[in-house]
């Protein structure tokens, strides 16, 4: 007969070995399919009569079809999730957490497989797409660490026999309104938070890229979460508006463009709802004369042309600082060397754009630049990939002589394309920065420490590079665009995002085992 300890480590190996496999991972091997909400714990298809078409867009193959829902099919998801609140608040943290440390194992055995299916349904590269991955897992860690993160604050004898704590508790139903860029580390930012700090969730993938939400709705499912703890459901704007205007709901974290997420931000809090935008950006990339010329010119290419170009925190705008202009002509040539091609393709460095929309949109301000005075060193709008001819595909472009009345300067391009500017001095430089509406991100690369201490204390934006091409900071601190590109009063994962996911309950207690007093004391207490 096994001893306890021998089949408790039998039981434990075998569930660390167990294939766990995602049904619509190899569902969309197959052929396009057919997108469901997924409701009370049950993966539920759509009545409508409405739907929105998904490309592979490498193939303009139709991957899949993503429902606009009913109303009363966003109103079931609602109320499931409003069931299940009671039940997961009652749990425990330490509880709800091991729902977490099933989550990461779960996503580590998957990783490829999540992988591989962001390349076909966003364009990213291989390679790209795993760090997607991994960056998302990060956050699933974090909220691992969750019972330490809930603790309050207690005070002995604050007044006369008079004790007073205060504690984090959640809100009730959260939800999530998602951008196609990042269609799984996106709500792999703010679901793992809210569901662990004891809130229940709604989630709208986004409909240029649902798949990732149904990967995330699996993986939490095969966990063993309970019913209605996690819902999707799928659409466009009626199903924002909904969100917005749920009674149900009591937060909606957003990332996207600055229109919705004004309007989303506006009807939100208008609602009563805590409400967090991620919204647009033009992010800087400031060349001192002393930087490290192969790092910076090696760093300007990977910001500006990765995941094409599609990402808030790509450094667009090069700005050259005196003589460090003339490396300008070495970074077209690197530029050239670029691989463009399907993401799966070995040896890809720039996939294609996401959507036939928005590759239109980037050639159409790339001519605008020609016309309003610009210098297109390098375009790529004629690009053709062999093999993938009807492919979003944009080549690595490169504006200089920009100003900043001009279109590709004052838009956010969100493709591989490279604005140039080129200053004299680092205050001009901050100058500059400070004066654009966003505020997202930016970097310095030089070898002057008082440089850079100078541009990260003089700047206006909110999170800052030095040497560091794209500063996104990792899980345990918290992402901080400011200005127009953002909006709330707690910012996305790390402490300020499980404060956004809780609030804090404050309880006064006084001590009562002496008798009391015949007088009425119609003050507040004070300290004694």
């Amino acid at each position: 007969m096994l001893s306890l300890k021998t089949s408790l480590k039998g039981r434990y190996s075998q569930l660390l070995s167990r294939n766990f496999t995602l049904p619509i991972i190899e569902e969309s091997k197959k052929g396009a399919v057919t997108i469901k909400n997924y409701i009370d714990g049950k993966f539920v298809e759509s009545k409508t009569n409405r739907w929105i078409n998904v490309y592979n867009p490498a193939t303009q193959k139709l991957i899949s079809r993503v429902p606009e829902p009913l109303p009363s099919e966003l109103r079931s998801a609602a109320e499931s999730a409003q069931k299940a609140f009671p039940m997961w608040r009652s749990l425990s943290v330490s509880q709800r957490a091991r729902y977490m440390f099933k989550l990461v194992r779960l996503i580590n055995e998957n990783k490829e497989d999540i992988a591989e299916l962001l390349v076909r349904e966003h364009g990213k590269t291989l390679p790209d797409a795993r760090g997607e991955v991994f960056r998302g897992l990060e956050v699933a860690e974090l909220a691992c660490s969750m019972p330490s993160q809930l603790f309050g604050q207690t005070l002995e004898n604050v007044s006369s026999e008079m004790d007073t704590y205060s504690y984090k508790q959640p809100l009730g139903v959260s939800s999530a309104i998602m951008p196609f860029n990042f269609p799984f580390m996106c709500p792999m930012w703010v679901v793992p938070l809210a569901i662990t700090a004891g809130n229940t969730f709604i989630l709208k993938p986004s409909e240029r890229c649902p798949l990732s939400g149904q990967i995330l709705a699996e993986l939490l499912e095969q966990s063993g979460i309970p019913k209605g703890v996690f819902n999707i459901v799928h659409g466009s704007v009626d199903t924002v508006n909904f969100i917005c205007d749920a009674p149900e709901i009591k937060t909606i974290s957003f990332v996207g463009s600055n229109q919705a997420g004004d309007h989303i931000y506006a009807r939100g809090t208008k609602n009563n709802k805590k409400v967090q935008c991620n919204m647009g950006a033009k992010n800087h990339m400031v060349i001192m004369p002393d930087a490290n010329k192969k790092r910076s010119i090696n760093s300007i290419l990977g910001s500006v042309f990765g995941a094409a170009g599609q990402r808030c925190m790509a450094n667009s705008v090069v700005v050259f600082v005196g003589d460090s202009y003339e490396w300008l002509d070495e970074v077209v040539e690197k530029t050239k060397k670029i691989v463009v091609n399907e993401g799966h393709v070995p040896g890809t460095d720039l996939g294609p754009m996401t959507t036939k929309k928005a590759l239109d949109r980037a050639k159409r301000i790339i001519k605008s630049a020609r016309n309003e005075g610009a210098k297109v060193l390098l375009d790529g709008s004629d690009i053709k990939v062999k093999g993938f001819e009807e492919g979003n595909f944009l080549g690595p472009t490169i504006i200089d002589k920009v100003t900043t009345n001009m279109t590709c300067y004052q838009e956010e391009i969100f493709g591989p394309v490279m604005t140039v500017i080129h200053v004299e001095t680092l205050d001009e430089a901050i100058k500059l920065i400070n004066n654009n509406m966003y505020a997202n991100g930016t970097s310095i690369f030089t070898r002057s420490n008082s440089a850079s201490r100078k541009f990260q204390y003089e700047i206006d934006v909110g999170q800052v590079g030095i040497n560091v091409p794209i500063p996104v900071p990792l899980a345990m601190f918290s992402f901080s665009g400011w200005r127009g590109s953002f909006k709330g009063d707690h910012h996305f994962y790390g402490q300020n995002g499980i404060e956004f996911f809780t609030e804090l309950k404050t309880i006064i207690t006084k001590l009562a085992w002496q008798d009391e007093s015949d007088n009425i004391d119609f003050n507040f207490p004070q300290l004694k």
